[in-house]
């Protein structure tokens, strides 16, 4: 008798708790149908734990940089933790968290996140929160980056925010519920290979403060501490997007904390001659964003630049390195291929293509 007043709810304690993960499992979005950017910071888990370089960033990160042509050209290993508009905050707690699984030789942050100095909106938290593994790292970001009137023990478990997504439900929500869902990046990289050029260079407009947040420089310090203490290289870099506009008080800002604490720093709009990007050709998005084209120009450079700076192994002709750098390559080139045919055949990119779609 004692036994079953033990067993009994027990077992009825781990129905509700089985039928209560499932019901999570199918109504957290799978970013498959719509927004597929929100599966890219989960995709870092399944990779190989020995790069050399880390990016942390929004999609001046993930859109700008190709780890493939790192590897290629330097036998650099790298990955982008990107997603987007990845705050300076959120990009911190990638790098804590990262540490949990590798010790880079470098972090390289994205400084175009310290235009905003408050949480901006759920919609991109949730693009970096929900594929985070739960971790001490995740807690804190998520801490740091709520909006006004949001859960934050929604993050924790999602089906508080979403137990009544029923009536937007698809197909791959139920497909997708216990099953690994389709790659939407090579190493992090989100390659496009359309072609929007521009010649029109925009001039910002004039702001009523031009000095990054309080909270921005909080960041920024606990980065520079955070990679002092594990022994690992901080560097800073600015894609050569024209729009957002950068304004030039904001790089007397980076240029000088920059300075102050050692920090190298890329800032690629001042590398046009170097890169040779070519903004009629090298952008499929009027300059917001490189395509495939650009991306491959400014890596070539960022190689050169990560190899004067850091004293990384060339990895080329290591078995293990080949091998997986062989398997992402392979990937990014199908999306490329795939590209090609989607272009010549409805003259557009209908957006993140993904091991799906190139089978």
């Amino acid at each position: 008798m004692k036994a079953r007043k033990i067993i009994a709810p027990a077992v009825c304690a781990a129905v509700i708790l089985t039928v209560g993960y499932l019901l999570q499992a199918l109504l957290v979005p799978k970013y498959i149908s719509e927004a597929r950017e929100g599966n890219l910071i989960a995709e870092y888990y399944s990779s190989p734990k020995n790069h050399d370089v880390i990016f942390v960033g929004d999609c001046e990160i993930y859109e700008n940089i190709d780890p493939v042509a790192l590897y290629d050209g330097y036998g650099i290993s790298s990955y982008l933790r990107g997603s987007p508009q990845q705050l300076t905050w959120m990009s911190y707690c990638l790098m804590e968290e990262t540490l949990k699984y590798e010790k880079p030789k470098a972090f390289v942050f994205s400084v175009l996140a310290l235009k905003y100095g408050e949480p901006q909106s759920e919609a991109y938290n949730r693009l970096a929160f929900d594929g985070m593994k739960l971790s001490a790292a995740k807690i804190r970001g998520i801490n740091a980056s709520v909006t006004e009137g949001e859960d934050r023990l929604s993050y924790l478990l999602p089906i508080l925010r979403f137990h009544s997504r029923w009536s937007e439900l698809d197909a791959n929500d139920f497909r997708y519920m216990l099953k690994k869902k389709p790659t939407v990046s090579a190493a992090g990289y989100v390659p496009r290979i359309d072609v929007k050029g521009t010649d029109f260079f925009p001039k910002g407009q004039e702001l009523a403060d031009y000095r990054f947040s309080d909270r921005c420089y909080e960041y920024l310090d606990k980065m520079v501490k955070l990679c002092r203490e594990n022994g690992v290289e901080l560097i800073f870099v600015k894609a050569p997007s024209i729009s957002p506009y950068w304004y030039d008080e904001w790089e007397e800002q980076v240029t000088e904390y920059a300075a102050k604490n050692g920090i190298p720093y890329y800032n690629f709009l001042e590398m046009q001659d170097r890169t040779g990007i070519d903004y009629m050709t090298d952008t499929y998005d009027a300059g917001l964003h490189l395509n495939h084209a650009g991306a491959g120009k400014l890596t070539a450079v960022l190689g050169e630049l990560l190899s004067a700076d850091l004293s990384l192994t060339d990895h080329r002709g290591d078995k293990e390195y080949d091998s997986a750098w062989d398997s992402i390559r392979r990937f990014r080139d199908g999306v490329i291929e795939y590209q090609k045919k989607e272009l010549a055949e409805t003259g557009k990119i209908s957006g993140i293509t993904t091991s799906l779609d190139i089978g």
